[in-house]
């Protein structure tokens, strides 16, 4: 696949730089170029992202940032079976927890919520930061959501994290998340109450709680075009109702 003249690899981050110090110069430096390119290329163009984590994969299989960015291309692809296995391949390599809370909820992605659960309760969870805690948090209650538990759901949620007034990386998605499950329960007042306090945090609009807000709230958004439209509309209809109006009084 074409990389542009702008990549050269020198941006990838410096771990996975000296991860690929293990091949030899020029092929690190073909497999440094993919793997940016997949970064640069996994929100906006997910398929994209994908195709050049196959050439990667394919020069560098061994490499465990090869197979984790492997894993990260299929998983936003929702190909799940392939983004699981990539991710275990990756903590074989690496002996890391960090990719649990994906592996957890790859296995949602494949209908096994069940599974999902399970490794929510293993040892492996206590082992992860306080950001990886809160992801397999978030995954264990879609999880629940996904049994039908909704109250179960909305406990498993409820956490010290949730409570806190202070904003970290990962309040807006937690808050959200609430939000949601308390909707889904029918207890709406309570869900707007967290949606307001998930746009507060949501500084980067990593979610849509302001849209969530005001559908609850009422709000219907008029497009400004179309409104522009309708006006002119409106106008040319007055100017060809006026000129009828003067043809009948000729």
């Amino acid at each position: 696949m074409p990389i542009p003249e702008d990549v050269t690899g020198d941006e990838i981050d410096k771990d996975v730089k000296q991860e690929l110090q293990s091949l030899p110069k020029t092929l690190a430096e073909d497999v440094a170029k993919n793997l940016v390119m997949v970064a640069r290329l996994i929100d906006e163009d997910p398929e994209g992202a994908y195709g050049y984590s196959k050439v990667a994969l394919r020069l560098a299989s061994r490499v465990a940032a090869v197979r984790e960015a492997g894993g990260f291309a299929a998983y936003a692809n929702q190909k799940y079976s392939e983004a699981l296995a990539e991710f275990r391949a990756a903590r074989r390599m690496t002996g890391s927890v960090e990719l649990w809370p994906l592996m957890a909820d790859c296995e949602r992605g494949l209908g096994r919520p069940e599974k999902a659960l399970d490794m929510a309760g293993a040892p492996e969870v206590q082992k992860l930061d306080k950001a990886g805690q809160v992801e397999m948090r978030l995954v264990a209650a879609g999880a629940r959501r996904d049994l039908g538990q909704l109250d179960a759901a909305i406990v498993t949620l409820q956490s010290p994290e949730l409570a806190s007034n202070a904003v970290q990386p990962w309040t807006a998605r937690l808050r959200y998340a609430y939000a949601d499950a308390l909707l889904a329960a029918g207890r709406q007042g309570e869900a707007r109450e967290w949606f307001a306090k998930a746009v507060e945090a949501d500084k980067d609009g990593s979610t849509d709680a302001s849209d969530r807000l005001a559908e609850l709230d009422g709000v219907d958004f008029v497009d400004a075009l179309d409104e522009s439209e309708s006006e002119g509309d409106s106008g040319d209809e007055q100017q060809a109702q006026g000129a009828a109006d003067e043809g009948h009084k000729e």
